[in-house]
């Protein structure tokens, strides 16, 4: 599973259970992370790649709503 929807899942739930917890839980259920890993992927900045992605995407929808959803 990819990392960023790990951290996703963490953030939805942190507030409830806590970082270390829900990591704990999720590599006895295979899916490794660790809180450091999670710390790491909240404060680095976007990467290019995910910017120009946001940006294409704001532009595919556009040019959707455009042609009238098609």
């Amino acid at each position: 599973m990819p990392t960023a929807v790990l951290v996703d899942y963490i953030d939805q739930h942190r507030d409830r259970f806590g970082v270390e917890p829900i990591c704990t839980v999720l590599k006895d259920a295979g899916m490794q992370i660790a809180p450091s890993t999670y710390y790491a992927a909240k404060t680095r900045p976007a990467s290019a790649r995910s910017v120009g992605d946001a940006e294409l995407t704001e532009d595919i929808r556009t040019a959707h709503k455009a042609n009238l959803g098609v």
